[in-house]
């Protein structure tokens, strides 16, 4: 049979086994593999990474290396081996860099594979049998309890006491209690608490449920189906880099063109020289060195924000981070602890608050926010010790990290008690348990009868606080000893307080009892219990997360949560944290009734977005991005896999995020800490200052060269200043040692006090424009002086060609203090010293510029020859003019700026 899109949550159970032709009992075996057959097994496809042959490939993927391989080719052609041999040499070493840097391809679908359960108890012909999860077809009938692994999506027909934890499906932080009525059509996939969902975790009680889904039909196949779909967004460097390239290429093929034919028609050229000389032009004109020096920033910002705790998974994400203009993120987990707190405390007379988050069991309680002893208010300790004994989960300390085992809620009723001086093992030993009701969602409530040692016997009562209320008649004085009548009206006000501040409320109730009394019925509690207090709860923010928000506001950066659960519990959390609209919120049914144009105008203004599914994610990261934001998504749960891959920078949680999570995001963070966002951030924009600053100190190289050779075909030169393969070696040489040492840049001051920049805006403006051009001219005048004046002097070609390089290369040593700074004057101590890096690399420099000049092997291979003291002296008096022109400019600069 096949599987249909139904609203199986709206459907009685015997409309529902109708539907699927099932029983209560199960399909028979011969059923079951009648529609295994058909349907297929309950597993979601495995994607195919990319091999290491196709990633090597990948690297040369670039139009300016395509115009390298098309100049070595017909180098090739025209026997100039050597030539083409060193341009291959360049292409494979940049490819090689890229290819060790890029790491492991994305495995997202297999990541959520792995969230399968791999074996499910299920009813065949009325008999149990335990079956791989693979093998469960639609009908079959499957049985939950507590610690199991939904392995399909199921319609509920059976629960006692069921509970499932469903965050990392739907971003709910509270486990769901689970009934089998059904619910209204319209209802969010949170609300459906007649169905149990593949790839979630009970954690409580027992049930059954019928197969309505499997593999890519469930909600989790879904989300795979979505990751499968989306294509990662394009990082704003890549683009620009993309058009700069494009650009690039065009203007240097142009030029190469219109030299080859002024040399050939003008000035009577032969053809092969004028080939040789439009050879020359393209290799000087494109900066082979770029690719490289690209990837080798990036992965020393890698390197950096890897000990912020953020690990990059893709290289071109350290340069997203610098242009973050919205941060979307997960609440659970993320924004929050992900570990219940009690933080309220409601008696007859007075309203507490403790203080500590999480499972740590240090803190202290208050009143008017002035500390108190729990001593001296019985009532107080008398709730939290009725809320310790009605409890089934344990704390224990390991590792230097308190854990809770079993339901968190109760888990941090216990973590109360601890803060108010009560200690569990002495309780539950000083009022042994005799019997229990267990928690059911029909009756909303557990209760236990204890006896002491004393001769006493009560019961204890918790559950949902209007269940409670119907059953009490009396709450305690602030005499314990002493009841009256209860003030319901009082009760309903504080039930609202607490559930308008985002918190989850649980009531507290209490009755003596005979002692001969050993079991416990419901008639035992069906009325006349006195009310001891109301508990808040609530999934605190993290202390950091508060902090990092603030530093977010400060550096322009929009944070906005999109969570799964309910808008009060947001709003809440949202004003905790300090997000900039605190108030105003969209759910997933508000977003699914606007139109696109709508939902961007309201995507401007709203921070929060509470139940919301996988795809109103994604819709609403598409939303910004049309509106030219740059967005990083954070989450931790499977829901948020195909928004991670859509937003420019997925970001995951390294230690309670999905592996699909994680296998989605470019970056995950080690720590779980949304403020290791903000430190990403602030490397991110280093690197892309670092990555501008080597861009303008190579362009002017090869501005500069391309400049010479066009000058030497337009005033008729009979020989070329600079041969194709001395042109590689001076690109390459200077990027892999001087303009890699501004990779290493220490942050500039104010760095996250900036707007993030726009998008559109191009890595070169005007200015730095200017600044290139003004620079390849110094270049090109001093090297090309240097080099006539040698032929002057009689000086044979190999010598005067080695000073024309050596100048080249110094014009660039001294050039490398100027673009340490864009605007400022490096004439400082920090300017001229600050970066040791710089001073390594010019010596480092130095020695492979005296093996080029002196050593046989590379006067053989480059064509060059030795050169005496004097000359030297001459060439660093002439490159050194550049340091003094560009800070005049950058003076000039500066001086009209103020005058503006």
């Amino acid at each position: 049979m096949e599987e249909k899109i139904t609203l199986w949550h709206n459907k009685t159970t015997e409309e529902t086994f109708s539907a699927l032709l099932s029983q209560p009992y199960g399909l028979t075996p011969q059923e079951a593999s009648q529609r295994l057959a058909q349907n297929g097994a309950n597993k979601l496809p495995t994607s195919r990474g990319r091999t290491a042959f196709q990633r090597f490939l990948s690297q040369f993927h670039n139009v300016l290396i395509h115009v390298l391989l098309v100049v070595m080719v017909i180098t090739a052609l025209l026997n100039h081996w050597v030539d083409a041999g060193v341009i291959a040499g360049v292409v494979i070493i940049n490819a090689i860099i890229g290819f060790i840097q890029e790491g492991k391809a994305e495995n997202a679908l297999n990541a959520i594979q792995a969230m399968l359960a791999p074996t499910a108890l299920v009813l065949r012909g009325s008999h149990q049998v335990m079956i791989k999860a693979e093998e469960l077809v639609v009908g079959d009938v499957v049985i939950l309890q507590p610690g199991d692994r939904v392995p399909a999506d199921l319609r509920l027909f059976r629960s006692k006491g069921l509970q499932v934890a469903e965050a990392v499906l739907t971003g709910e932080s509270m486990t769901i209690d689970k009934r089998t009525a059904p619910q209204p059509k319209e209802c969010e996939l949170a609300d459906r608490i007649c169905m149990a969902y593949s790839g979630t975790m009970v954690t409580h009680g027992q049930g059954s449920g019928v197969v309505v889904a499997t593999g890519l039909n469930t909600e989790l196949g879904k989300i795979s189906s979505l990751v499968s779909r989306v294509k990662p967004a394009t990082t704003p460097l890549l683009k620009q880099i993309a058009q700069f390239s494009r650009w690039l290429t065009v203007a240097i093929l142009a030029v190469a063109v219109a030299t080859f034919a002024f040399g050939l028609l003008v000035r009577d050229y032969p053809v092969t020289d004028m080939f040789m000389a439009a050879i020359s032009l393209a290799v000087a004109a494109i900066p082979e060195g770029l690719p490289a020096i690209m990837t080798i920033t990036l992965a020393i910002g890698v390197e950096r924000m890897a000990k912020r705790n953020a690990i990059i998974r893709r290289l071109p994400a350290v340069e997203t981070l610098g242009a973050v203009t919205v941060i979307c993120t997960d609440k659970t987990g993320t924004l929050t602890r992900n570990e219940m707190t009690v933080r309220n405390i409601v008696t007859a007379d007075n309203s507490f608050e403790l203080s500590g988050t999480g499972y740590d069991p240090h803190g202290v309680a208050t009143v008017n926010q002035q500390a108190i002893y729990p001593e001296d208010y019985p009532l107080l300790t008398k709730a939290v010790q009725a809320a310790v004994l009605c409890n089934d989960a344990t704390l224990s300390h390991s590792d230097e990290q308190w854990k809770i085992q079993g339901d968190p809620m109760e888990g941090a009723l216990l973590v109360a008690g601890m803060k108010l001086g009560l200690d569990t093992d002495t309780e539950n030993k000083q009022f042994p348990r005799t019997d229990l009701i267990p928690f059911e969602s029909e009756h909303r409530f557990m209760a236990t009868l204890h006896h002491s040692h004393q001769g006493e016997a009560f019961i204890v009562l918790k559950g949902a606080p209007e269940q409670v209320l119907d059953i009490c008649d009396h709450q305690l004085s602030a005499q314990t000893e002493q009841t009256k009548a209860l003030d319901r009206s009082y009760w309903h006000q504080q039930i609202e307080t607490m559930a308008n501040q985002g918190m989850r409320v649980l009531a507290i109730a209490y009755r003596p009892t005979e002692y001969n009394q050993l079991e416990l019925t419901f008639d035992d509690v069906c009325d006349d219990l006195i009310m001891l207090g109301l508990l808040g709860l609530i999934d605190p923010p993290r202390e950091e997360a508060i902090q990092a928000v603030k530093a977010c506001n400060t550096a322009g950066i929009r944070v906005k949560m999109m969570t799964g659960d309910h808008a009060l519990t947001a709003k809440a959390i949202a004003q905790q944290v300090g997000l900039m609209n605190p108030q105003d919120t969209l759910t997933g049914q508000q977003i699914d009734s606007l139109s696109d144009d709508e939902l961007s105008i309201r995507a401007k203004d709203v921070d929060i977005y509470a139940r919301v599914s996988p795809e109103h994610k994604m819709r609403l990261v598409n939303t910004l991005q049309k509106h030219q934001q740059i967005v990083a998504m954070t989450g931790d749960g499977v829901n948020d896999a195909p928004a991670l891959k859509r937003s420019d920078i997925g970001t995951a949680m390294g230690i309670n995020g999905t592996a699909s999570a994680k296998e989605a995001a470019e970056m995950v963070l080690t720590d779980d800490n949304f403020a290791s966002i903000t430190a990403a951030i602030e490397e991110g924009r280093a690197v892309y200052d670092n990555l501008k600053k080597a861009i303008l100190f190579i362009l002017p190289t090869n501005g500069g060269e391309a400049l010479i050779i066009l000058s030497t075909v337009m005033l008729g030169f009979k020989q070329l200043p600079l041969t194709p393969i001395q042109i590689l070696w001076v690109n390459m040489i200077t990027a892999v040692t001087l303009a890699l040492s501004l990779a290493f840049e220490p942050k500039e001051k104010s760095l996250m006090q900036r707007t993030p920049r726009s998008p559109n805006t191009p890595i070169l403006n005007t200015h730095l424009i200017w600044r290139v051009l003004f620079v390849s001219v110094i270049l090109m005048l001093g090297t090309l002086g240097m080099f006539v004046w040698e032929m002057d002097q009689g000086e044979d070609i190999a010598k005067a060609r080695t000073i024309a390089v050596n100048t080249l290369v110094m014009f660039e040593v001294f050039y490398l203090f100027n673009a340490r700074y864009i605007l400022s004057s490096v004439f400082c101590r920090q300017g001229l010293i600050g970066n040791v890096y710089v001073l390594i690399a010019i010596a480092v420099l130095l020695v492979f510029q005296a093996c080029f000049t002196y050593l046989p092997v590379m006067q053989t291979l480059f064509g060059t020859s030795g050169l005496e003291l004097e000359v030297w002296l001459r060439i660093i008096a002439v490159a050194s003019s550049v340091l003094f022109l560009v800070e005049l400019e950058k003076h000039y600069l500066r001086k009209t700026a103020r005058n503006r």
